[in-house]
């Protein structure tokens, strides 16, 4: 007998960590999920909206339920540096943590139990200490959620143009601007907003500031409705917010390759959250071919069928495997995959695991639609839902084709092997 060759990543404490969320699943999120949907409010992937086309916050205080009981069983921050307090997980690691949430929660409340964009972040490690217990700390026990506040309304992939400006004030800084396209921002308590310093100095000349959302003319504007209809993204406006030095995160100047962190991390996060969404599309699809008939048989006998269910299962293994090596040789990388500054091998690599998995995941996507047919087309079925949101990942943090332009910059670079 031969034994499977050990995957990149798949180490002791990933198999720990996923045997203790699934009984978290299982003992804390499955009553929540229950007392959640006689309340009739929606669900997590479908919230019912509110007055302002924001999350119902019933919706919004289950997750946060969630996100608190799982910082308290020790499940939240796998990929927070030990350093700070995190599990301190390697990416390639973190892959096989995700695949499995996403996998086993599917739509459902348990994708809270991991910290996402609302906890802490690569960028937010880079802290000052007092920043640390005000900010840090808390947002890794899941008290308070945080926001990303680098897009505007006329500037997305070019953030040098972005008009936020950030200027001293004694010790203090004073920020004006206005950020777009936020995700959480209706409901964050710290908001790590990217603003320019020094105009002119290229990438060194944004800041990232840590930003207390209940400072005086710090304000939410409006909402704004996307495809994925969940409530959560929206304007913030600062108008003369003063921001004291200790919230300046990491050294002035630094706001470029912060940004970049946080923007690499949610791109290296494709690859555990297509491998998990995909291979549940795919057993979704698997029982459907086997239990619908036609003329009499089941559908799963129809070659067009079986070949619809092959392409999904090629497009999932392929781009977990991509993903896996990958990840496996950013971490093997001097400063991993988030260093400042940034190892130059890491944004080729980190950019073939966006694209191949925002390209892959909405082919597996569009098949589970098809094979589902007239069920999958109804509004609010996984099928439909996350065939919405896989068209939808192929813009944020780098459109695909941003993608392409950094993996050929990468590859000219490098030259011929």
């Amino acid at each position: 007998m031969t034994t499977a060759p050990a995957l990149p990543g798949r180490t002791d404490r990933v198999a720990d960590h996923t045997q203790r969320f699934a009984a978290f699943l299982d003992d804390v999120v499955a009553p929540l999920e229950t007392d959640l949907a006689a309340r009739d409010v929606g669900t997590p992937a479908n919230p019912r909206l509110d007055e302002a086309g924001r999350m119902h916050p019933a919706v919004w205080e289950a997750r946060r339920e969630v996100q608190r009981r799982s910082a308290a069983a020790g499940l939240y921050n796998p990929h927070v540096a030990a350093g700070v307090g995190g599990g301190g997980f390697t990416r390639a690691e973190m892959q096989h943590v995700e695949e499995f949430v996403y996998r086993r929660a599917g739509l459902g409340l348990g994708l809270a139990a991991l910290a996402w964009t609302e906890g802490a972040n690569p960028a937010i490690e880079h802290c000052s200490d007092a920043a640390r217990a005000r900010w840090l700390e808390p947002l890794m026990a899941g008290e308070i959620t945080a926001a990303f506040a680098n897009t505007e309304t006329a500037v997305g992939t070019d953030v040098l143009a972005m008009e936020t400006r950030a200027r001293r004030d004694g010790s203090d800084w004073i920020l004006d601007g206005s950020k777009a396209w936020i995700t959480n921002a209706h409901f964050a308590d710290v908001v790590q907003v990217v603003a320019v310093t020094e105009p002119g100095a290229g990438t060194r000349s944004l800041s990232m500031f840590l930003v207390d959302a209940s400072a005086p003319g710090f304000s939410r504007g409006r909402d704004i409705p996307t495809m994925l209809d969940d409530g959560l993204t929206g304007e913030l406006h600062l108008d003369g917010v003063r921001v004291p030095a200790e919230d300046v995160v990491g050294e002035v100047g630094d706001g470029f390759a912060l940004a970049m962190a946080w923007i690499n991390w949610r791109r290296l996060c494709r690859g555990g959250m297509c491998a998990g969404w995909g291979e549940w599309l795919l057993d979704r699809a698997l029982d459907r071919a086997q239990q619908r008939t036609s003329g009499g048989s089941p559908i799963a006998e129809l070659q067009s069928v079986q070949h619809m269910l092959a392409d999904m299962d090629a497009d999932v293994y392929t781009a977990r495997a991509a993903s896996l090596q990958a990840q496996a040789e950013i971490d093997a990388l001097p400063g991993g995959a988030f260093g400042v500054p940034l190892h130059p091998d890491a944004p080729r690599l980190t950019s073939l695991v966006k694209v191949i998995n925002d390209e892959a995941f909405f082919r597996v996507a569009d098949r589970a639609v098809q094979v589902h047919g007239g069920t999958g087309l109804r509004i609010g079925s996984p099928e439909e839902k996350l065939f919405r949101l896989a068209r939808n990942l192929k813009i944020p943090a780098g459109t695909v084709e941003i993608q392409r332009n950094a993996i050929a910059r990468g590859l000219l670079r490098r030259g011929p092997r």
